[in-house]
């Protein structure tokens, strides 16, 4: 029940402190960061001294559209990197502004298939998922790591409904691996991290870079100038790294957003 309902539980925390805050006296700049779910993120609050984070998790798409109409300071969304990326990219580009917007660097990690321990099924990849009897659990449509599996399927040529589970839907990487270690399922797709946590096998199939978006008018104020300053810190990147398959990327490092849709 925690690791399907941890991220919600987290957003309604966070509105609840941002509602305590907001009546005392001295309250603490506000960040609005909807974003969706990932453990870099997670790790946010426990550094910002000096900010006041109002995190929300959502889908990439859902973020996006709450920065364009000023619901958030920070949209966290993520793309793969190679060819699914640049496809899941030319999707976002009616919610992308060159003029406007500016990407945040953050974070690079590895997602795979989360499989039970000693892997009993034999699954080396996608393919088995659609020619074995092994039982899948998978994540919900909106959610961005779906995106990702369901362009790795078109990229094999691998039909989704022959997959044995794939209507059954989890929200977050920590209820797919639950899920998983707790024998309902043989194999999901998710982050390493989540897969490690629960004790749960790992076959990496695509690294993907999440990223923070802003508008480029917001980099001067002194909340956003505190938080690039947390993300270039040694504390805040050596906690990044103790997550399994999560690596450093340029983070905090400021940069427009041609490349993102180009093409």
């Amino acid at each position: 029940m925690i690791a399907r309902l941890g991220p919600q539980l987290e957003s309604l925390g966070s509105e609840l402190n941002l509602a305590i805050q907001q009546t005392l006296e001295g309250v603490k700049p506000v960040l609005r960061l909807h974003a969706s779910h990932g453990y870099a993120v997670e790790l946010l609050p426990e550094f910002l001294d000096e900010l006041r984070l109002d995190l929300q998790y959502c889908s990439p798409r859902e973020a996006l559209v709450a920065l364009n109409r000023g619901a958030c300071d920070l949209a966290g969304f993520h793309l793969p990197q190679g060819p699914v990326g640049e496809r899941l990219a030319r999707d976002y580009r009616a919610l992308l502004k060159p003029r406007s917007h500016r990407v945040l660097r953050f974070i690079t990690r590895r997602q795979g298939l989360m499989i039970t321990p000693e892997n009993p099924c034999g699954i080396r990849g996608l393919a088995d998922l659609v020619h074995g009897e092994a039982r899948f659990i998978n994540r919900q449509s909106a959610s961005g790591t779906r995106a990702l599996l369901d362009g790795l399927l078109r990229a094999e040529g691998l039909p989704a409904r022959r997959i044995r589970g794939y209507e059954l839907e989890e929200y977050t990487h920590s209820a797919v691996a639950a899920y998983i270690a707790a024998g309902m399922a043989d194999v999901g797709f998710g982050v390493e991290t989540a897969a490690r946590r629960f004790g749960l096998d790992f076959i990496p199939l695509a690294s993907e870079d999440y990223l923070l978006l802003c508008h480029h008018r917001s980099l001067a104020e002194p909340r956003l100038e505190s938080f690039r300053e947390v993300l270039a810190g040694q504390a805040f990147q050596e906690a990044v790294l103790a997550l399994p398959g999560y690596s450093l990327n340029r983070c905090g490092e400021v940069e427009g957003i041609e490349a993102l849709i180009a093409g």
